[in-house]
């Protein structure tokens, strides 16, 4: 991010119409306790005394005219994320589909602090003493006026980019949307392993040209290796006629809307083919115990 992509003063109209996350930003500046100081910070930044800003890494760095002929330099950053706290947040961000989709189109969830809470770290400073910064000028007060104004700035930043956050804590925009994007295709591929483990054991899923072909194998459910007693032995029809073709669930059978029925009509002939099937292992089986 360069200086020619960031606003260094504030229009007549201050920040306008404000994002929450700006509006979260702007509430962290005025817990500070020294209004007056503000109010000078809010000058210098809508006068145009904030000569540059620019991002260099995890730090944002910036001039501010003051009293003397040479500008002063001020230096600003926030506590980065350690890689796991990272590994952790990014996984919470791709599992829930609301986050990832607001992200990718550069909104902040509102809830966000809810996927850096498995850390124990926030995204947003918890309060003032967080936000560490240094300014060249003689004033003792942290912060002074001229970082001050550089915070009124960046909350201007914020409402045009606010990823500017995330790279305080050590994840550029390009970092954090190509992690979620790979998690999220991780989580997409376990999905798909899942739903397949979950059809019929005896079940091979085969998807040609975005048609799922289905072997069934009724011996799977016909079969006992066992030896039994032929006096205890009852060989009776099954008494439900659905449970085990439906055992797994809505299967995932391609739609086609010139085909509406297809669906039921598959389902159907499953049916139709577990009744002969049922049948056969029936009579298969009195002939054995005869």
């Amino acid at each position: 991010m360069t200086d020619s992509e960031i606003t260094t003063e504030l229009g007549t109209e201050g920040l306008g119409e404000q994002s929450w996350w700006v509006e979260q930003w702007m509430e962290l500046i005025n817990t500070y306790r020294y209004k007056k100081r503000l109010a000078r910070a809010w000058n210098y930044a809508r006068e145009g005394n904030v000569t540059s800003i620019r991002f260099e890494g995890r730090r944002v760095h910036a001039r501010v005219q003051g009293t003397e002929k040479q500008p002063y330099k001020i230096k600003l950053w926030l506590d980065i994320l350690e890689e796991e706290d990272w590994r952790y947040v990014i996984e919470a961000l791709a599992k829930k589909a609301k986050w990832s989709a607001q992200l990718l189109a550069g909104v902040m969830p509102k809830d966000i602090e809810k996927a850096f809470a498995t850390t124990g770290k926030r995204l947003f400073p918890f309060n003032l003493q967080e936000v560490k910064s240094e300014c060249s000028c003689p004033d003792q007060a942290n912060p002074c006026k001229h970082i001050s104004a550089i915070y009124f700035l960046m909350g201007d930043q914020f409402k045009e980019d606010p990823f500017i956050l995330f790279q305080l804590r050590g994840r550029d925009k390009s970092s954090l949307l190509s992690d979620i994007i790979h998690q999220r295709s991780i989580i997409h591929k376990e999905k798909k392993v899942k739903d397949t483990k979950s059809i019929l054991p005896s079940n091979i899923i085969n998807k040609q040209s975005e048609r799922i072909a289905i072997k069934y194998k009724p011996n799977f459910w016909w079969s006992y290796e066992k030896t039994l007693d032929d006096d205890l032995v009852v060989i009776t029809p099954s008494t439900d006629k659905s449970s085990d073709v439906l055992l797994a669930g809505e299967l995932p059978l391609a739609k086609d809307p010139k085909c509406p029925e297809s669906h039921n009509t598959f389902i159907a002939n499953l049916i139709s083919h577990r009744d002969i099937q049922a049948q056969q292992a029936m009579l298969h089986a009195m002939s054995i115990k005869r």
